[in-house]
């Protein structure tokens, strides 16, 4: 799949159901989501995405079309404060109106430009900070797509990103591990738990878990995986990753509105994918 399509996917399938899935959720458990990442009201945080789609797209077309543009140095919590702001006064229907008829014009706006566009580095990294990055950042309710957008073009680039990385010891050590081994490991070993628990869950709604000692299953799987080879390491993950999009695709949809499932698989696809995620 081309940059230009998976961004597409995202601005129509993502972004376009997003209000529609968070609606689905029990009210009480909705505000908790909105509170942890920070907001007030679910219309606060679209504010925000809304602010970040109006910044970048004058952005990104100039530098599709080579005009000049003054770059701008960012205050971010000043810039998300006036999102909030401006838009506070507005009536419920006329902002979710707005919001939609914003994403429509953006998904129009990039499916017009040139193709050339789509390999210039500015240009990428505008769009997957405000339209890829932004959506893992700001999961409220999880969807297929997004589940299978992680394991999908994230974790399948995790082995070649790390590979590239200048100080790998660095990365390694912040993440609490002395070789890949283990964090493959780690990776490998919760989705091996997280497929076993959400399983449980579809075939029986009355499934019950226990949840792990967390610092002993880690200190487990430290010890399995110094015994295996770099080589052998990597083919358990990739087939791990292959099963878990088996799994992602195999769900029924009313699955995703399960609570346990989701959180599941929120936590263990996508939250843990930018908890150990990789710059560059």
């Amino acid at each position: 799949m081309s940059y230009k399509q998976r961004t597409l996917d995202f601005i129509e399938i993502e972004w376009g159901t997003y209000i529609e899935r968070f609606n689905r959720l029990p009210v009480d458990e909705g505000m908790k989501r909105v509170k942890a990442q920070g907001y007030e009201r679910f219309r606060d945080m679209l504010a925000h995405v809304l602010a970040w789609w109006e910044e970048a797209m004058p952005i990104i077309l100039a530098i599709a079309e080579e005009r000049d543009l003054e770059r701008r140095k960012y205050d971010f919590d000043v810039f998300n404060a006036e999102a909030i702001e401006k838009y506070k006064s507005w009536d419920e229907a006329e902002f979710l109106t707005h919001f939609e008829k914003m994403r429509q014009k953006t998904e129009a706006d990039l499916r017009s430009m040139n193709e050339a566009a789509w390999e210039n580095r500015r240009v990428r990294s505008w769009v997957y900070g405000v339209f890829i990055h932004h959506a893992r950042e700001h999961l409220v309710a999880l969807s297929r797509f997004l589940a299978l957008d992680t394991l999908e073009n994230e974790w399948s680039m995790y082995i070649e990103k790390f590979e590239k990385v200048e100080d790998q010891d660095a990365y390694l050590k912040k993440q609490g591990v002395e070789n890949f081994r283990e964090m493959l490991g780690h990776v490998i070993a919760w989705w091996q738990e997280g497929e076993r628990i959400v399983t449980g869950i579809w075939k029986d709604p009355n499934y019950k878990w226990q949840d792990v000692d967390t610092d002993a299953f880690n200190a487990e799987l430290i010890a399995k995986y110094k015994k295996l080879s770099d080589a052998e390491t990597q083919k358990q993950f990739e087939s791990k990753r292959q099963d878990m999009i088996k799994l992602v695709n195999d769900l029924p949809e009313d699955a995703f509105a399960n609570s346990d499932i989701e959180g599941w698989l929120a936590a263990d696809v996508v939250g843990h994918f930018d908890e150990h995620a990789i710059n560059g």
